[in-house]
This record gives structure tokens, sequence and C-alpha cells, in this order.
């Protein structure tokens, strides 16, 4: 398989090939292994390469599933694959094995994904960046002195160089849409509960969530298939579709009441280029026939970010602590990134009844939000607040400036994992720099099968597949 043919697949298209025998499993599998090898030097997106297991898995013909022989990525965070360590992009846990599979990476191999690697990540997945100290900054295949977002960038710049159709993501604050926004990609993020964490607790006090980021909808849509059972004992979780999600994707949407608004939630204002960009995306839904007006969503932004980050805070000391217990020795600050660190110190200094409190305030904003869903289906809005910015902005300067820096990039996103809210980043507009943006499309808690419609609706009208980048 050439790689031109290679690049011109998505995920589903590379399925059928295989299933009808056009080529096999085993030459796609070689055919994403030779791409890694040429974009990975620079791109730095993958830091574990499991060529010897992908070749393994596909000697004797294609996996069974509705996506057999179909090469994939796994974030090296939140997910454990048996035999092979998970780093969280850390020095400190050590590298040990994982004993088994968790629920999601077994579904892939279900699917018949063959897993050729795990994708680079900051550490604990606490940034929107991907520059841990362990293995270095992942670099965005549009400019490769910007960052492909965070935390799941190498994902994001593996599918976006080519090297797969879609990658595992998970977001906890915007870890699917941010990455995606960046790196000119799809990203969904499920509602809470759709996607389990077994055999691991619940994410965040239940704001994280795992998917993909893929360049197509319908890999979406066939990626969550595959992976939303709940499992046994879920402290959150909601039933499988009645529908499948890919069938979805050629369903009709109707005229959807749809919100927009060009506000920056978190922090002062949006790039220009964003607000353009929300702009043109709302005339383009108006065009397809949605009722669309500016609207501004309900809550104090501020003030639910502060919770969402105490809430996250505690689960950061949390895990530390229990790496103290487990070695018998405290962790020093020098054994972790600044960032881990001053999130550590915050997260001790958390008391249980400011914790509760933290998670009442995220509750009573989810309420909020869910009453201004009754008067609309969809908010649109800019997934972030400015095309994706260079590689070490957000470290630049003073440490005390850092929260400033960092909302007023990621101002529109957390808001959404504390209300549980599907949200997905759809590629619609670029930077006159050439640089992607994306925007935000948030419908109510359960309603995946809503956004995926719109979603093909979209791609079909304003097509996205095309575009690629040449750094990669």
């Amino acid at each position: 398989m050439d790689q031109s043919e290679y690049l011109a697949q998505d995920g589903v298209g590379l399925a059928g090939l295989i299933a009808r025998g056009d080529v096999s499993a085993a030459e796609v599998v070689e055919a994403a292994l030779t791409r890694l090898a040429a974009v990975n030097p620079k791109l730095n997106a993958v830091t574990l390469e499991l060529a010897d297991q992908a070749r393994a898995a596909v000697k004797g013909g294609a996996p069974a599933g509705p996506l057999g022989g179909v090469p994939y990525l796994i974030k090296d965070l939140g997910a454990q694959m048996a035999g092979v360590p998970t780093t969280a992009g850390s020095w400190l846990m050590g590298d040990p094995p994982a004993a088994a599979d968790s629920a999601i990476v077994a579904a892939y191999r279900r699917a018949g994904l063959v897993i050729i690697g795990k994708t680079n990540t900051p550490e604990f997945g606490l940034e929107p960046v991907t520059e841990p100290k362990r293995f270095g900054p992942a670099r965005n295949p549009w400019d490769l002195g910007r960052t492909p977002g965070g935390s799941s960038g190498g994902a994001s710049s593996a599918v976006a160089g080519g090297v797969v159709p879609a990658a595992h993501a998970s977001d906890g604050g915007g870890s699917i849409r941010i990455p995606a926004s960046c790196s000119g990609l799809f990203g969904l993020k499920p509602s809470r509960g759709r996607v389990s964490f077994a055999p691991a607790d619940e994410g965040w006090g239940g704001f994280s969530i795992h998917h993909a980021v893929t360049h197509s909808v319908r890999d979406s849509a066939v990626l969550l298939d595959a992976v939303c059972a709940p499992q046994p004992g879920d402290p959150y979780w909601r039933d499988a579709p009645s529908t499948p999600y890919a069938s979805e994707v050629d369903r009709d949407p109707g005229a959807l009441r749809i919100a927009f608004t060009t506000a920056a939630l978190a922090s002062d204002a949006l790039d220009p280029e964003c607000v353009e960009a929300v702009r043109e995306a709302a005339r383009l839904c108006a065009s397809l026939g949605h009722r669309v007006e500016e609207a501004s969503l309900p809550g104090d932004f501020t003030a639910v970010a502060a919770a969402t980050g105490t809430v996250i805070a505690a689960s950061v000391a949390a895990m530390l602590d229990s790496e103290t217990a487990r070695r018998g020795r405290p962790i020093a600050p020098d054994e972790v990134e600044d960032v881990t660190w001053g999130m550590y110190e915050r997260g001790r200094g958390v008391t249980g009844a400011a914790y509760v409190q933290a998670l009442q305030a995220v509750h009573a904003f989810g309420r909020l939000v869910a009453a201004f869903f009754e008067r609309f289906d969809i908010l649109l809005l800019s997934t972030l607040g400015s095309p994706p910015i260079p590689i070490g902005a957000l470290r630049g300067g003073d440490m005390r400036g850092y929260a400033q820096r960092l909302f007023a990039f990621m101002p529109n996103t957390g808001a959404f994992n504390a209300t549980g809210q599907p949200a997905m980043s759809v590629p619609l507009a670029w930077s006159t720099g050439g640089l992607p943006i994306g925007l935000q499309f948030v419908a109510r808690v359960g309603e995946e099968s809503l956004l995926f419609r719109l979603a093909a609706q979209l791609e079909q009208a304003h097509a996205w597949a095309h575009r690629r980048p040449t750094a990669g």
C-alpha cells in the first residue's frame, strides 16, 4: 500500500479496503509504521512504538471487528494496555507494565483496531499543551513551532500528521477539543458516563471522559459505538444508544435552534479571528436551515473555573499521596513539574468541606446551563481563545501569570466538563496565517446523536478532509 493511498483514507475507508481484500491488514500496518518513522522525528507525537505487537496482531490476517486491521494509537494516560507501561508523561511512577487492558482498550481490540503505539501527553494531563519534561514537546504539523494542544496533543499531532486516521484521546477540561482545534481535526467529548474508565475510578470528579480525535465524523461515530457500553460498578454511566451512532451520520438533523456567542467564558476576550470564525459558522448554520440567534450563556464562569480547579487539585493530591504511601517516602518538588507541584500543594490544602462545596457549585452551574438548553438545542462558540499558541508560551513568563495565560488560550472548554454535556470541536476555519480554528458545538447531556447528525451535515457543506498540513 503506497503512502498516498494510505493517507487518503479514514479508518472506515481502510477497514473497507481490508474487508474487500483490496489490501491486507499487514500492508496497512506497514504503511502506518512507515509514516510514523517518517514524521515522528519531527512531531514527537508517539513516545512508545509497538511495531512488534502490531505486526503480530495482523500476522494471520485482519482481526475481527468493524475496524478490523485499522492502525490506532493509545494516549499514554488513563488507558492501560496489558504488558505495556503507562507513564502519564512523568518520571514519577516508574514504568511498571499494566497487568491487564482497561475496558476501553479491550473494546478497541474487539473492534479490530491494531495498536501501533502510545502518544505524548503533558505530565498527568494537567495542561492544554503537550510539553512534558520527560519526552519533550509534541509539535503541530501545521507549524512545528506551535502546540498541537493538550492533553491529547500527541494524539492530534499523529492524526494530523497522517500516522493514523484516528487516535484515542481523553478530555477532563478540553483535552479532546483543544487538540482537535489546534490540529484541524474533529474531536467530540461525550457526555459524562458515556465511556467507562473501568477498572479505574472516575476521572477528576467525573469531569474527564475518553474518546478520540479523528479526521472524519463517521470514524468518531464508529469508535464511540465500539466503546460506549457501561461496565459494572461505574460511578457514572449511560446506556448505549438504541440506534448506533454510525447510523446518525446519514440522518438529517432537522431545523435546530442554535444559540451562538462570541464570548470568552473564562477570560476577557477572544482573538478577533476566532470571533469572526464563530460568526461565519453561525452564518453557515443559518444557510443550512437552522434557526440561529446570538445569546449569552448564564453563569459565573470564573467561579466555576475556580471550583473545578479545586476538584482537580484535590484529585492530583490524592493521586500523589497514594504514590507516597506506596513507596513509603514523600514526593519532592523536583520529582514532578512545576504545574504538578503547584496543583499538589493547592490540593493538599483542600478540606473535605471545600471539596463538597466545589462540587455543589459545579452542579448548580450544570442546572443553570440545563435551563438555558431548554430554549436551544445547540450552543455554538469558539473552542479556543486563539489559534494554536507557540510551544513554550504558557511557561514563557512568571508562573504567577500562568492562570491568565492558560485561560486566555482555553476559556471555553472546561465549562462543559463541569456540566457533563457532549461537546465537539469542528475544523471549520483557518487563520490568515494558515492555522486551524475549531468551532465548538454543545448539546444537552446524552445527545451525542444530535451532534453527530449536525457534524455530518457541516462536514458535507464545508468539507475539511482535503486540508492537510505540510509540516508533517
